[in-house]
């Protein structure tokens, strides 16, 4: 087991952050935290009975409603504050919620089959393929694949902002906000004080500064690609997705290296 976890999978470490660091101070309930896109901190009681909690399986839609009647178009990323999940329902162009306790399914932002880039509140907004998200309880941050740039969605109030890069431009650039650049921008984690977005095509690991909006690479070398471990720059990937956090280390599946 231990060896095909890290064939998948390369760990980061997060310098000059111990375990914890830069997690919200509130804890939820006795001792958990939101870290990650998650409820950590309680160990999981997994029976491994799988259930269907929405949608029906081999229907495309875009339909909100209960269970069943819900429908989505190539979901990717997902993410929970404890009471919902919040979907990147890619094809759809949308942000989806799904109500735990009952399985309503709600869209909360975006509107089912346009795409584009605009900010704007709830369905007024739009994406190009959301793909990642994440989010530290109070708002949500998605990776808009074909847009290459990553958004922000305030829980509360719907709105929608572009927090780094800049629509319908690639690049590699770090930077501040709009002045950064990236290429596929894929999965999306945070420790609370920063976002760590796997920057698909770029081959990078990149760190987003939440309270500056700062852009700076962490791992991997723009542009080369390869499986080599090392530090920093040092290390290759080829074509890093998924990405989480313990606030101590990063994980990230290396999709083209298997």
């Amino acid at each position: 087991m231990k060896k095909v976890l890290w064939a998948l999978m390369f760990s980061i470490v997060i310098s000059g952050c111990g375990a914890g660091a830069g997690i919200p101070d509130d804890p939820i309930d006795d001792g958990r935290i939101q870290m990650g896109g998650s409820i950590q901190g309680e160990a999981l009681s997994l029976t491994r009975a799988v259930s269907t909690l929405a949608g029906v399986a081999g229907t495309a839609g875009s339909a909100d409603g209960f269970g069943p009647d819900a429908s989505f178009d190539n979901p990717y990323g997902i993410t929970t504050d404890g009471q919902k999940l919040y979907l990147a329902d890619l094809e759809n162009h949308t942000v989806r919620s799904v109500d735990i306790s009952t399985g309503e399914v709600a869209t909360i932002a975006g509107t089912a089959g346009i795409e584009g880039s605009a900010d704007g509140i709830g369905a007024e907004a739009r994406f190009n393929a959301p793909y990642g998200i994440t989010t530290d309880g109070t708002n949500l941050y998605i990776t808009d694949l074909r847009s290459n740039t990553v958004r922000r969605l305030e829980i509360s109030s719907g709105v929608v902002t572009t927090f780094a890069g800049m629509a319908g431009t690639e690049g590699t650039a770090d930077g501040v906000g709009a002045s950064a650049r990236f290429v596929v921008p894929r999965g999306i984690t945070t420790d609370g004080a920063n976002l760590y977005v796997a920057d698909g095509m770029n081959n990078t690991i990149r760190r987003i500064d939440i309270s500056t909006r700062e852009v700076t690479t962490l791992a991997g070398s723009a542009g080369t690609s390869g499986s080599a471990d090392g530090v920093g720059a040092a290390a290759r990937f080829f074509g890093p997705d998924g990405i989480t956090t313990d606030g101590a280390s990063l994980y990230v599946t290396d999709a083209n290296n298997h």
